[in-house]
């Protein structure tokens, strides 16, 4: 695999004939994608729970209640006990991927403990689990018509409500995934 063909900071924007109920009509930011595989984290999957469920697991103790209103999304079904933090860059955290110069994303403890005193990043995508692919699986999934990749929009993932971001993913591109055949066609 070519340096230019990583999908990183790409969204897979699950295609509407993908029943796997872990990825219907998700969208999944790509934070790295090389030779050995891919990592990404479902954006647009609200858990049943809150930060403030994550700060009391993990005994840190937030400034206000309402710190801890940030929602929580299901961010894919690998490590689903494991939080990691999408987040535009500018703070330096012990355990963060720079996915670009602009978005990174964290796992380390010390963010959680900025974010309950309110010194976190804005807008943060805090998620439960992560989506992972082997070698060579997903260039296979996205042949099989299972996703279709376009450029990440840093607005599209910190900026829109959950419900619309499946939609807007693919819109960006003009495409109204309601149109689109659950065939697959190969020349």
């Amino acid at each position: 695999m070519k340096k230019n063909d990583s999908l990183a900071n790409h969204f897979l924007i699950a295609m509407p004939a993908l029943k796997d109920p872990n990825f219907f009509h998700t969208v999944t930011y790509i934070c790295q994608h090389n030779h050995e595989g891919a990592l990404g984290v479902i954006i647009n999957r609200p858990a049943e729970m809150a930060l403030n469920e994550i700060f009391e697991q993990m005994d840190i103790a937030p400034k206000t209640k309402a710190v801890g209103d940030y929602p929580v999304c299901f961010g894919g079904p690998v490590q689903m006990e494991r939080g990691f933090i999408l987040h535009r860059s500018g703070s330096e955290w012990k355990s963060t991927l720079p996915v670009t110069e602009t978005v990174s994303l964290t796992t380390s403890r010390d963010l959680l403990e900025a974010m309950a005193v309110g010194e976190g990043p804005e807008s943060p995508l805090i998620t439960l689990g992560y989506a992972g692919w082997a070698a060579g699986q997903l260039e296979e999934e996205i042949l099989d018509n299972a996703w279709l990749s376009v450029p990440a929009s840093e607005s599209v993932l910190f900026d829109l409500p959950f419900k619309d971001r499946w939609k807007a993913a693919a819109g960006g591109l003009g495409i109204d995934l309601d149109l689109l055949s659950s065939e697959a066609g190969h020349a």
